[in-house]
Parts: structure tokens; sequence; C-alpha cells
């Protein structure tokens, strides 16, 4: 039987524990299980944000372009090499990740005439799904979608973990299929995509890949230069820990960055910006991919979250992610299973990223009383999900444990069953 002491041992042992004192905690006796929604708050971030309000922005006004001008570039490759296993010149901090998501995917289309179908999965983050309709509409092409969504199939068949194999993807392949998207990891199940092996598929039939990794970044050990990667998005303010709303990023990898032409052509992506031509001219390298002015508080955000991930390294990161999923799942195989909950996650390490998910019938009354009564703050989603991360940073392995701790005697006391939902708007 897995213990408290048992997590305090592996606390006791965590390379990663002396970054816990970096990050704001007002209540520390909250379980905070929820990073993979919006990660913790750094402290240094409050300190860089008021000297830039005062030293920066207060003090230099406009003459501080100067110093900002290249900001998307040069933190969108601290957020490459930090995280992504990206060079430099291949990675911009920018947007928002359905903006950049939007962007990529069209430029890609673009990037292979001739060709009309376009692929999801129905598991995908549902603003990618919503974009991918609205372009098939827009540009008249075939949308397919690959049926693995939890909500619509049983846990019983071959999709009951949600993640999209070389095996289920291979049939839908062929010479008029344009690009192929699919998250990293699958926002409800946490499933783990093969980056290389699917990559490599797609990229042998003539199409082009596109990653959201939203839901991997900061907490999986991805390597976008080694595995070929073609096209990836994703945001900063889960595991980044980088604040609400923070620029989201985009990668384009060298060898296909003078194959692409971007939808929104703004002047920051011009060549000779400042003269101000009359025709467009985008210039090489990342800097095409730019639109317009970037928000430099948001940026500097990026700069401390990911600076902290860099100076962790996403390999030790990711190597903490695995043991407290495992960590996770040993604990509801112990007290939550003979509750009813089910397990949609996949059981091996290498399959999942930084958070598992759960099932009950009740899902939405008890993740709603664990915040109202327990003090533990999960992710619920429809329709009967809960969602529970570990963020390796500012997370401590006896923070999950007390977490699941309550999450079992909560479900024990029945007390969720009284919980009326009908003015909750977000749970």
């Amino acid at each position: 039987m897995f213990t408290r002491q048992d997590a305090l041992d592996l606390d006791a042992k965590d390379p990663l524990a002396k970054y816990r004192d970096s990050f704001v905690f007002t209540d520390p006796d909250v379980c905070y299980l929820d990073g993979n929604s919006l990660g913790r708050l750094p402290k240094a971030t409050v300190e860089t944000i008021n000297k830039f309000l005062i030293e920066g922005w207060g003090t230099k006004i406009v003459d501080g372009w100067g110093e900002w001008i290249d900001k998307a570039e040069t933190t969108g490759d601290l957020i490459g090499r930090a995280a992504l296993g990206a060079a430099a010149g291949q990675t911009l901090a920018m947007d928002t990740t359905s903006v950049n998501f939007y962007r990529l995917v069209r430029a890609a289309i673009s990037a292979r005439p001739g060709r009309k179908t376009i692929i999801t999965d129905e598991a995908n983050f549902p603003t990618d799904r919503y974009i991918m309709q609205g372009i098939a509409e827009e540009l008249g092409l075939n949308l397919v979608v690959i049926p693995n969504d939890l909500q619509e199939h049983s846990t019983g068949e071959s999709f009951s973990d949600e993640l999209v194999t070389s095996e289920i993807l291979k049939p839908y392949l062929n010479d008029d299929v344009a690009l192929v998207t699919l998250s990293v990891v699958a926002y409800r199940s946490g499933a783990l995509h093969n980056i290389k092996e699917l990559t490599d598929l797609v990229r042998a039939s003539g199409a082009l890949m596109v990653w959201d990794a939203s839901h991997a970044v900061g907490a999986v050990d991805m390597q976008f230069d080694r595995d070929g990667v073609d096209l990836a998005v994703g945001c900063t303010y889960k595991y980044g820990n980088s604040g609400p709303g923070s620029p989201a990023w985009l990668y384009v990898n060298k060898r296909i960055q003078a194959e692409l032409r971007m939808p929104i052509q703004g002047w920051f992506a011009q060549r000779n910006q400042f003269l101000m031509g009359s025709a467009f001219d985008q210039i090489e390298g990342m800097r095409g991919f730019q639109i317009a002015s970037p928000s430099i508080i948001g940026l500097l955000c990026i700069d401390e979250g990911f600076g902290m991930i860099e100076d962790a390294t996403i390999a030790q990161i990711n190597a903490k992610a695995s043991k407290g999923t495992d960590m996770m799942i040993e604990l509801f195989d112990q007290w939550l299973a003979p509750l009813g909950y089910e397990l949609v996650t996949p059981r091996d390490s290498k399959l999942r990223g930084g958070h598992i998910s759960i099932y009950h019938p009740d899902a939405a009354q008890i993740a709603r009383g664990l915040r109202d009564d327990m003090n533990v703050i999960p992710d619920y989603r429809a329709p009967n999900s809960i969602r529970l991360a570990i963020s390796p940073l500012p997370t401590s392995y006896v923070e999950v444990f007390d977490g699941f701790e309550r999450i079992r005697d909560y479900t024990q006391s029945g007390k969720y069953k009284d919980l009326d939902l009908s003015n909750v708007k977000v749970s």
C-alpha cells in the first residue's frame, strides 16, 4: 500500500523540490491538481513585471521599442531550447494558440495545392476541431475526423484512451491529404502520441503534420528537431506557468520555412519593416511568420516561467511527471477504483503526459464539491471526467497524495449528491 510517508520520501529525494519555493502559495492547505489548465504564479514574475512597468515602459516609453522589438523571437527561442528541443530561429512567442493554429493550417494547405483532404481526430481540443471545420467550409475541403471521442465511444473499444496510433492513422492517408493535425497530449484522457512515428508516416504520404502541444509543453520532453516535426503550436500558461492569457507560440521547422506563406500578412513580417512599402514582401526566417507588435508584458512572464524550465531541464521535469502520474494511478487503484471510478489514461508512463483522467457518473458534482468543501482543485471535463495533474515544478508528491486522499473521503461521504450545479458556469 502506498502511504503518505512514501510521498514524503519521494519529496525528500526530488531534485525539483527546491523550485516549489519559487511560487506564490496563498493557502498552503490547497491541493492544486489543475496545473494542466493554469499554472501557479512564479514569485519572480511579480518582481519582473513591476520592474518593467517602472523602469521599462514608465521610464523609456517609446524608446523602449529599441530593446523590445525582437522580443517575440528571443522569447520564442527560449521556449524552443527549454521545452521543445528546437534550435534557434524556429519558434515565435506571439498571439494565441488558436490564431497560430489557424495560420499554420492555412499555410500548410496552401503549400500542398491540389490536395483536398485534411484530417484530425474527434478527441482533439474543441478549438482545433472548430477551426478545421471552418477552414474546410471556407476552402471546400474534405475534413476527415477519426472517431475516438470518449464521449461518443464506450471505453471498451479500441479508442478507450483516445490514442491515435500509426495503425489507426495509416488507412486514412492517401495522395489527396494535405495535412493531419493532432494534439501531442489528448486534452481529456492525457494520452501521449508518438510524435516521430506519426510525423514520419504523414510526411511519407506527402502531407504536412501540425501538432498542438498545449497540453504537453513544459511537462513532456519533446524533441522537435530530432523528430523532424514540421509545424507546431502551443500555449504557455499551463505547465509553463506564464499566466492567464499569456502569449502562445508557433514552431516552423527551418527546412520548410521558405515553402509557407502566411494567410495574415502583417507589417512585422515585411522586409524592411519601417520603410512601410506599398507591397507585402515576406522576410525570410521566423520573423516572416509574425503579424504585429508583441505583448511585452506577456513575453516577460514567459521568460520567467520557461527560464525556470530551462534551469530545471525538461528531462528532469518529464521524469517527475511520469513518476507523479505513476503515483496517481497507484492511488487510483488503491482508493478510487473500488468507489466506482474508471481510469481512461494509459497506464504506461511513456504513453501519457502530466495528467490523468478518471471517470465517474457524478464527476461534475464531485469536482465542484472538492473545490467547495475539501480544498482540492481538480479539473472537470464533460460529460463525466475529472482531470488530475502534477505540475512538476510547484507541485509536491505529498500535495498529490493529500488530494487523492480527500477525493476518496469526499466520494465515500456522498455529500456531492446534494449539490445543485444549475448556476455553476465553470467547474
